[in-house]
């Protein structure tokens, strides 16, 4: 009995992963959105299989220009993340502000082919979320990835104004600004 006792006691030993703890919460909610996301991906893609006549032709409703031009815009603002995550690094606050700038530009141009593109697709092919699996299953896929966009721009632009308030130090705030990144680079992926 004086041995349980005694154990209650003493604290825990403190254990260092080498990782901040933040950084170190961020990749376990990635880990656990590549598992939602790849999920999603899955189920598309067994009903596409499952429910072959799904009312619309694919090949004839997307227009890969349009999708690689906006796959290009989203991938291009990871590289203004990189760069915005090295000047605060470098404490180069003024390089960040502008790098962030880019990135939210980017994310804002990609938001808006989304639309624009969905708009297509709603008004000129018919391809709703009533249109079967196909249609359901693709809305769930690229809305949930929009939503993960605008959530990311918000949080960039929070980081933005933040950093006008006087409040905001570059030796402090890179950490987080540093997992803001990370978060960043898997929406792009």
């Amino acid at each position: 009995m004086s041995h349980a006792h005694a154990e209650t006691d003493h604290p825990a030993e403190h254990v260092e992963t080498g990782l901040d703890s933040k950084k170190l919460l961020m990749w376990l909610f990635l880990a656990s959105d590549c598992m939602f996301f790849g999920t999603l991906i899955t189920t598309h893609l067994v009903y596409r299989k499952i429910y072959e006549n799904i009312g619309v032709d694919p090949v004839s409703v997307f227009d890969i220009e349009l999708t690689t031009a906006s796959s290009f815009i989203l991938l291009m603002s990871s590289l203004f993340m990189a760069l915005a995550v090295s000047a605060i690094h470098k404490g180069e606050i003024k390089s960040f502000r502008w790098n962030l700038i880019g990135v939210i530009l980017f994310g804002m141009l990609f938001l808006g082919g989304q639309v624009y593109e969905f708009n297509h697709f709603v008004h000129h092919a018919g391809l709703t979320l009533s249109s079967g699996t196909f249609g359901s299953t693709f809305y769930l896929m690229t809305g949930t990835h929009g939503v993960h966009v605008a959530l990311g721009i918000l949080w960039l632009v929070s980081w933005l104004v933040y950093s006008f308030t006087g409040r905001f130090k570059a030796e402090e705030h890179a950490i987080d600004v540093e997992t803001a990144g990370l978060y960043w680079h898997f929406v792009d992926i």
